[in-house]
């Protein structure tokens, strides 16, 4: 072979195992991953790299997987900050009494960038390389993600009464508008429009909000049949569930992402399946404030595509996406009646593809393809606590947690290598982080 058919690279990741997502339900083995710029250039065996391509530099990672980022399509980043500070308690109580006011109190343009930070740290350190955030000030979680290097769908938030951010729905969807224009064709940050939930937010904003989705393309994410309350609640004073008074308004389409979705009946999967509405579900913030069980199974098979978020840390209480993907394939069995249901291949898909399509950017993201952005992360499973290793996927979703991820790279840019974020000053964060600490604990005690 000549010099001149050997092509140059930038990255060149030598995988032991190696998941594409596409082809579905693959495992590889003995692959290597090229990065050219911010793009996957190919997907191909060791030898066959060796014969084709010279690299810049070359990472071998004998004992990891290697697989797409993962996509976290539901949270409050911020949020973080609030982790642990009111468990046990169930939903409306939780936002009522200790939520709702904490964040009166606490919430501003600091607490929104250094809890973004923090949940952004979790994040790419156990895997998410995309995320969807749902909170207030958008326009700082947009530029520090944009400063990080990090994807997200910033969705600015709407409610029918004043909050930290706003005087009511009218600034908030003129402040929202400008946060799509700012950032519109940004292959970082996707903005996007987060009404609340059906029971803050009324048919004049959420018309307001349809048209301007249909306007600009952005997305809508909703809270939606989170609780049983929720819907009987509606159905008592409204006489229609939730679902079918979005339905009737023209909220549902496949730019559309509902999350949580545990109060669901056949006629309400049949309406979502038939909109093509997403799901964003979020197992472990259901369980812990004792929601409801999204029925994952019948949703797959009516053709619904199923995404996957943590929700925010104070309701979870962690951001790790590995270990949703785990309590979702379990959860989805007992559902069912079933322990073929959700397979282990189908979480990973929940994980990435799927988020990927729910996002509009399918076409790059979401799977190991050679064009598409090199959004890439790698487990190690050398540790005694994963062997054996029989099947990487099982693995993945049944034995291993996010802080196995050794390595990550978002449009070929390194963010963790050997286990360090590369991006974020750490221990600087956890000074901030300790100052908020002091102040929302000496709130509490007063």
């Amino acid at each position: 072979m000549t010099a001149d058919t050997i092509t140059a690279a930038d990255i060149r990741i030598n995988a032991r195992w190696l998941i594409p997502i596409e082809p579905y339900g693959v495992v590889l083995e003995h692959q290597a991953v090229i990065i050219q710029g911010t793009k996957i250039a190919a997907v191909i065996p060791v030898a066959q790299a060796d014969r084709e391509f010279r690299t810049r530099k070359t990472i071998n990672l004998p004992h990891h997987v290697v697989m797409p980022g993962l996509i976290n399509m539901h949270g409050h980043a911020a949020m973080s900050l609030f982790r642990g500070m009111a468990d046990d308690l169930p939903l409306m109580t939780w936002l009522n009494d200790h939520i709702w006011p904490a964040e009166g109190r606490f919430v501003s343009e600091q607490f929104i960038a250094d809890g973004t930070q923090l949940a952004m740290a979790e994040m790419l350190r156990t895997g998410t390389t995309t995320f969807s955030d749902m909170y207030f000030f958008p326009e700082i979680v947009a530029q520090m993600a944009h400063d990080t290097g990090m994807r997200a769908q910033v969705c600015f938030p709407l409610l029918d009464f004043p909050t930290v951010w706003g005087s009511g729905p009218d600034e908030y969807l003129s402040k929202g508008e400008a946060l799509i224009d700012e950032w519109r064709g940004d292959d970082y940050i996707m903005p996007a429009i987060g009404p609340h939930a059906p029971y803050t937010v009324s048919d004049g904003p959420l018309s307001k909000a349809i048209a301007l989705s249909e306007k600009t393309g952005a997305r809508i994410q909703i809270h939606l049949h989170e609780t049983a309350f929720e819907v009987a609640e509606a159905t008592e004073n409204e006489g229609k569930r939730p679902i079918e008074r979005l339905a009737e308004l023209g909220a549902l389409s496949d730019r559309t992402q509902c999350v949580h979705m545990t109060q669901l009946t056949d006629s309400d999967i049949a309406l979502v399946a038939g909109t093509g509405a997403h799901i964003v579900h979020c197992p472990e913030s259901n369980l812990k404030l004792a929601s409801g069980l999204c029925p994952t199974h019948k949703l797959m098979e009516s053709g619904v595509n199923l995404t996957i978020g943590t929700d925010g840390a104070a309701s979870n209480n962690d951001l790790d996406l590995f270990g949703e993907t785990r309590t979702a394939a379990m959860v989805a069995k007992v559902v069912a009646n079933d322990a073929a249901a959700l397979s282990a291949h189908q979480a990973l898909n929940m994980a990435t593809l799927n988020g990927a399509k729910a996002l509009g950017r399918e076409h790059e993201l979401g799977s190991l393809l050679a064009g598409k952005l090199a959004d890439i992360i790698a487990i190690d499973l050398s540790d005694p606590f994963i062997q054996p290793v029989y099947d990487p996927a099982s693995h993945l979703v049944y034995s291993n947690h996010g802080r196995a991820v050794s390595h990550s790279w978002i449009n070929g840019v390194p963010q963790v290598q050997d286990g360090k974020l590369t991006r974020i000053d750490v221990p600087d964060l956890m000074l901030r982080v300790a100052g908020w600490a002091e102040k929302i604990r000496k709130q509490q005690a007063d």
